[in-house]
């Protein structure tokens, strides 16, 4: 056999007549002949029922794997661990949950290294796995892409969209006399209405603009839902796109610059994200190689206006954002602002600015839409996040 450019790990573990042991093994997984000379790409979800951010991931990994082998690569799909913050929340339970990451990110790059994969799909939907996924596609640093699982739809009750933290305030609310238990059941049944992750600009809805906004997903794959079929198909062009990025050699390293976390960070203060993203951008920097520190939160919010109205600090939730349009707009509109760095390579082996040259402006504010503001009109003309 010949080893291939484009297959600079696999081809160790599977080229000469040595690896016949290695082959013998891989046939019973399903490999033939011609898989042995296409590149190995492992696509990694942390799937499980223990949350309903990550409960339908094991459908989009599906998709995935024929994305990944109809552009001519062989999937290799294995899963991960999470933990969910919302159901370990105030039990010991939650001591875990920030170790998690590490885990989650360890056992990835523990698989990937060990079986010689030349790409990675890391497919991921709640607050640890997120960062994790790409804290893992850093250290390992061959071509590999994010998935995000999608958000979940809002819960109603009447008329009032729903949310895990509107099931939290119902127990203050009830602690205060001021909800019947009654109610407090009725809004504890309807408020998670099905898969995806929690409904506001909470941890995961934060993480999965910022990877957007770093690069390290498809464009439009922070705003999607996770019951539709646009993220299904967002799972299956991902699988399509390592290849592509093992095809052209471009891995981790050449997206995720300095520039690209300035991105990232710009994005977070713009739609009034949850203060985690300053934990997890840390360390996927630091994964990196990247030098990224406190002050740069700082400094960079000094120029950065909130524009979005999105819970928990506002009224919207994720899903009306994915309506108006998602992310795109938005970056078109801080690219335009001077705000965004364009020339950035991302996932789809393309700059930020080609990627949104063709993003429609959101309708006008405040009778086509009051989600996001002008720059002339913000919620906060400089960044939310402070920073002892």
């Amino acid at each position: 056999m010949k080893t291939s450019c484009n297959r600079p790990y696999s081809s160790i573990i599977v080229d000469g007549i040595d690896r016949a042991p290695n082959r013998s093994m891989l046939r019973a997984v399903g490999f033939e002949d011609a898989d042995f000379e296409k590149p190995q790409v492992a696509v990694c979800s942390a799937w499980s029922m223990v949350t309903p951010c990550n409960a339908h991931l094991d459908e989009l990994a599906k998709r995935s794997v024929i994305g990944v082998d109809e552009a001519g690569g062989k999937a290799l799909p294995f899963g991960t661990i999470t933990v969910s913050d919302g159901i370990s929340m105030g039990t010991p339970g939650m001591r875990y949950s920030l170790v998690s990451r590490e885990v989650i990110a360890d056992s990835i790059e523990t698989v990937v290294g060990a079986e010689g994969m030349d790409g990675v799909v890391a497919i991921g939907g709640c607050d640890k796995n997120m960062p994790a996924c790409i804290m893992a596609l850093s250290r390992l640093n061959r071509p590999g892409i994010f998935v995000y699982g999608g958000t979940i739809l809002p819960g109603i009750h009447k008329e009032q969209n729903l949310d895990i933290v509107s099931v939290f305030e119902a127990v203050g609310a009830h602690s205060g006399g001021k909800l019947s238990e009654d109610e407090l059941k009725e809004i504890e049944t309807k408020a998670i209405p099905g898969h995806g992750s929690c409904g506001g600009m909470y941890t995961a809805n934060t993480m999965s603009s910022a990877i957007e906004a770093l690069g390290m997903s498809l464009p439009d794959s922070s705003a999607q839902l996770a019951i539709s079929e646009e993220k299904r198909i967002d799972a299956e062009k991902a699988g399509a796109a390592v290849v592509n990025l093992i095809e052209k050699n471009i891995c981790p390293s050449d997206i995720m610059t300095r520039e690209a976390f300035e991105n990232a960070i710009t994005v977070v203060i713009c739609l009034g994200g949850s203060t985690n993203a300053v934990l997890h951008l840390l360390a996927m920097a630091h994964s990196a190689n990247i030098p990224l520190k406190l002050d740069d939160f700082t400094e960079i919010g000094k120029r950065v206006p909130v524009l979005c109205d999105l819970k928990p600090s506002g009224k919207y939730n994720m899903s009306h954002f994915v309506r108006i349009g998602g992310l795109r707009p938005l970056l078109k509109a801080l690219l335009d602002e001077g705000l965004l760095h364009g020339d950035c390579l991302t996932v789809t082996g393309k700059t930020v600015r080609d990627n949104i040259s063709d993003a429609e402006p959101y309708a006008p504010y405040p009778d086509g839409q009051d989600l996001v503001r002008p720059f002339d009109n913000p919620i906060k003309p400089d960044s939310h996040l402070r920073i002892l």
